[in-house]
């Protein structure tokens, strides 16, 4: 699709709708994470509102509220712009996920019920199948189903309020990850996720984990040709 449909789509839409500033970060989350903004780009509101045929207060309130999540942030002379995340952002963002997370299957592996763990075996079987399938592109959306269902099966709330808070920000990132990832190894990297679940360790299951996302915070520092901060004995 045409930039020029797309735009003229995107303002049918958003004319349709009656309170549209939740639906426009919807949109601008969108935007960044298939590519067409991208780290360091700025939100021009007045160019915004124009293409999408609205006024410029539910763009400001999108703005702001996209600029507390962490995903904007207004630069001085120059107006918002989506974030750039250097190394020690990365960092921090890896550092909380691999505590949240590592908590969460820790408390699924005592919550979750046998129906629950047979449920995201054949979850992760059919996402086995989708990596023989040319039709299908890539199996990122299949990982992060997986990290987000184990999150839900611990079954604490200010846990998921947590991860949720940082959860676009571990996409921005993983949206660069993913440039660099395969099928083979969405399906391989996901299998001990499903084995550390079953087993009902939490102590074996929590380190997994954790190992896990320091291995995906090790690719990025790599690709970015960075140094890594702090060891694994600073993970697990």
């Amino acid at each position: 699709m045409s930039r020029t449909m797309s735009i003229m789509k995107n303002k049918q839409f958003f004319m349709d709708k009656q309170s549209i500033s939740q639906d426009l970060v919807e949109h601008i989350k969108q935007l960044i994470l298939d590519g067409e903004l991208n780290m360091g780009d700025r939100i021009v509101e007045t160019r915004v509102a124009k293409e999408l045929g609205i006024s410029q207060t539910p763009v400001r309130e999108a703005i702001r509220q996209l600029c507390g999540e962490g995903i904007l942030i207004v630069v001085p002379n120059k107006g918002p712009m989506v974030r750039t995340f250097d190394l020690k952002d990365v960092y921090e963002i890896y550092s909380l996920r691999a505590v949240t997370e590592g908590m969460a299957i820790r408390l699924a592996t005592f919550n979750a019920s046998e129906q629950d763990i047979e449920s995201l075996k054949q979850f992760y079987e059919d996402m086995k199948q989708k990596e023989k399938d040319d039709s299908v592109g890539s199996l990122l959306k299949e990982s992060l189903h997986i990290h987000q269902t184990i999150m839900k099966l611990s079954n604490h709330s200010r846990l998921n309020e947590t991860y949720d808070s940082i959860s676009f920000q571990i996409s921005m990132v993983n949206r660069i990850l993913g440039k660099e990832s395969t099928k083979r190894k969405e399906v391989e990297q996901h299998q001990e996720l499903i084995d550390a679940l079953a087993s009902r360790d939490p102590e074996f299951a929590e380190k997994t984990m954790r190992k896990h996302i320091y291995r995906s915070y090790s690719e990025y520092v790599q690709i970015q040709e960075g140094v890594i901060e702090h060891d694994e004995q600073a993970w697990f």
